[in-house]
């Protein structure tokens, strides 16, 4: 589905965006049935989300990894060298691209982050694990090369939101062995627990209330086109779902939102580390939705972002 034909574009068209309430509406009047409509509700939103990005001294767009794998670079104004920011994407695995990010990596170069925003392998065309191996091949490819533009491989941090949470807590155990360390990760409402998903989808799905039957359909696109149908032995792989094993992972800033499904994912994340003994703090901002980090009509999402870029440069600066 093109987003030209996408009923969700047609019906934003006009919209106030700054009525955060009559968006959503919107969207659940126009939930997705297919990894296709997904992504025409984030190409949709895309525009409204980035307007107006701040200035930057450089921003590439698709450097090359490999043959299939690029990234966008953001580099900050004035001389390196500069912390480093891997930032993975979110859309349920099946969406999403560097474009849709570009006010948020704006903010973090603002911020003297050398930001790099990786364009990995969607699902349903490129199931797991390509998506996650990408992540992986870029963040070693970005050690190796930051410092081209003023990047300090010695402090990388990595971070995402939704589905590019849930990589960037299960990068630092592909990491382990390869010399490559991030010093820090900021993880916004990740989902870390496939089979929490599973049994979320399988309960929303049986559920008369509109909301919980939206929610049904997006765990069950994500799921499947990201793992197939036979998903249940991967549940517990540290890979898909790593609350199973945070035994690499380096201090943690996690952030969630009060009304976000996510959220006990988010508790449930910061119990395995609290366990752990891993260094981390954990943020529920009240009445906050999925996705609120690129919303800044709303009230807390500037504060948050801001909060999670002085836990940054505790740890990196």
């Amino acid at each position: 589905m093109s987003v030209e034909s996408s009923s969700l574009s047609q019906a934003l068209n006009g919209v106030d965006f700054g009525d955060i309430g009559q968006v959503f509406g919107i969207l659940m009047r126009n939930p997705p049935e297919t990894a296709q409509d997904l992504r025409a509700m984030q190409d949709a939103l895309s525009d409204h989300f980035n307007a107006d990005a701040p200035e930057v001294g450089e921003h590439l767009v698709a450097v090359p990894i490999n043959q299939r794998l690029t990234t966008d670079v953001i580099v900050p104004d004035g001389p390196g060298s500069f912390p480093v920011m891997i930032y993975l994407h979110g859309g349920a695995w099946v969406a999403g691209a560097p474009r849709h990010y570009k006010k948020l990596g704006h903010r973090f170069a603002q911020e003297g982050f050398l930001t790099f925003l990786v364009d990995y392998g969607l699902a349903p065309e490129h199931p797991f694990p390509t998506g996650y191996e990408d992540c992986l091949e870029a963040t070693q490819w970005i050690a190796a090369r930051c410092d081209d533009w003023g990047g300090d491989a010695q402090r990388l941090a990595a971070g995402g939101d939704s589905a590019g949470g849930n990589l960037s807590a299960a990068l630092p155990l592909g990491l382990a062995g390869t010399g490559v360390e991030l010093k820090a990760l900021a993880l916004i409402y990740g989902a870390f627990d496939f089979a929490a998903m599973v049994e979320r989808a399988r309960r929303d799905g049986a559920s008369e209330d509109p909301v919980q039957q939206n929610l049904h359909r997006s765990n069950r696109i994500a799921v499947t086109s990201y793992l197939g149908e036979k998903f249940e032995p991967m549940l517990d792989d540290p890979r898909v779902s790593p609350v199973r094993d945070v035994s690499h992972v380096p201090p943690c800033h996690i952030v969630c939102g009060e009304l976000d499904p996510l959220e006990a994912d988010a508790r449930a994340y910061a119990a395995a580390l609290q366990r752990a003994g891993i260094e981390h703090e954990l943020f529920i901002d009240s009445e906050m939705p999925h996705g609120y980090l690129q919303m800044e009509m709303l009230p807390d999402s500037r504060p948050a972002f801001l909060r999670m870029i002085d836990f940054l440069k505790r740890k990196l600066l």
